[in-house]
């Protein structure tokens, strides 16, 4: 009992282990079978191991939970799921939003103080409510490690691009501003040069399309000199000019994972917060859970975030949504699994409930 936590944060001793405060408090019965209630003696609150995490009161198995997660990322829709495993529709669609909201603190405490050469952005176009609404996701993608970065749900506006550069560089270990590029789009140029200064280079890759078909490319320098551009190119592992087709790659991906995002369909998303949830969990698939084909090391097939250092091996969905109450035993995997040390406080409890 010395090895557990209180998860209360009201609590004097909330997230201190080790005091001998906890003591087994009985027993409580789900349909498959008794689990062990705790108690903490400080605060006299009663809790259990999946206290604080999205398994809290699960009626059903954690590995049906991790099943439906894994099912949505890989762009199953919610009636499919239900058909899939015999659940009702209404659990499932709870169930998903319970995990995106997990997904999208772990993204945002994970995700931190990359090393940047390359960067690409790109915009999905898709629909909510109607086909008369359209609407744009905003992704970045890390070339080196094919790593998602950031993502912003909204209209093709300034705005949105805006908030799209600013999470990215708070994400980014600053030491190297990368070569960023991007489609034509007119406020990427303003929005960059604000956002990491003049010492930047971004360049465009405009297309000409006719009858559906691209039938002109033309790459152009916006913010820096062609010197440095050619300079960042050499250095540049996996480009040999200015281009977008990693990010666009990732957009097929993106929309094979999301239902909400097949080209016709009637999955559309009927809210924009809902939209944006579930990119968050299909982002901590493809990061995290995902191996990417592209990062096959010999035998050793790597996950964009192995590959950006931010893990040292593929993590599972259970790893990922047991996080907020853990044994301390369990320590010294989780310094093996995850290289940083803030991530490891949050794993032994320390994680806040609001995000």
């Amino acid at each position: 009992m010395k090895s557990l936590g209180c998860p209360n944060r009201h609590c004097s001793l909330s997230g201190k282990a080790d005091t001998g405060h906890i003591i087994r408090h009985g027993f409580y019965k789900t349909t498959w079978g008794k689990r062990r209630r705790y108690q903490c003696q400080t605060c006299e609150k009663t809790f259990c191991s999946t206290t604080g995490t999205p398994y809290h009161r699960l009626q059903h198995r954690r590995k049906s939970f991790d099943e439906v997660a894994a099912l949505s990322g890989e762009g199953l829709n919610k009636s499919a799921i239900a058909r899939v495993k015999p659940i009702a529709w209404n659990t499932v669609h709870r169930w998903l939003e319970r995990a995106a909201v997990w997904c999208r603190r772990f993204n945002d405490r994970k995700i931190r103080r990359l090393a940047v050469v390359e960067l690409q952005a790109d915009e999905i176009r898709t629909i909510v409510r109607d086909k008369e609404q359209s609407i744009w996701v905003f992704v970045v993608l890390d070339v080196w490690s094919r790593l998602w970065t950031s993502t912003v749900v909204g209209g093709r506006s300034y705005r949105n691009a805006l908030a799209l550069f600013p999470d990215v560089s708070k994400r980014m270990n600053l030491d190297q501003i990368p070569m960023i590029t991007t489609d034509g789009f007119q406020f990427y140029k303003k929005v960059i040069g604000c956002v990491f200064g003049p010492a930047c280079l971004c360049g465009q890759v405009l297309k000409t399309r006719r009858n559906d078909r691209i039938v002109k490319v033309e790459p152009r320098i916006v913010l820096g000199g062609a010197w440095r551009l050619e300079q960042a190119l050499w250095d540049s592992e996996d480009s040999v000019k200015l281009n977008t087709s990693f990010v666009e790659r990732l957009n097929l991906t993106i929309r094979q994972g999301s239902a909400y995002l097949f080209r016709r369909t009637i999955c559309q998303a009927r809210w924009k917060q809902r939209l944006g949830d579930h990119l968050e969990l299909i982002l901590c698939h493809y990061n995290f859970v995902r191996p990417h084909r592209a990062l096959r090391f010999g035998r050793q097939v790597r996950t964009p975030a192995m590959q950006a250092g931010l893990s040292s091996r593929r993590i599972t969905l259970r790893v990922i949504f047991s996080l907020r109450m853990i044994f301390l035993a369990l320590k010294k995997v989780l310094f093996a699994l995850f290289d940083s040390a803030p991530l490891v406080s949050v794993a032994v409890g320390r994680m806040p409930l609001a995000a």
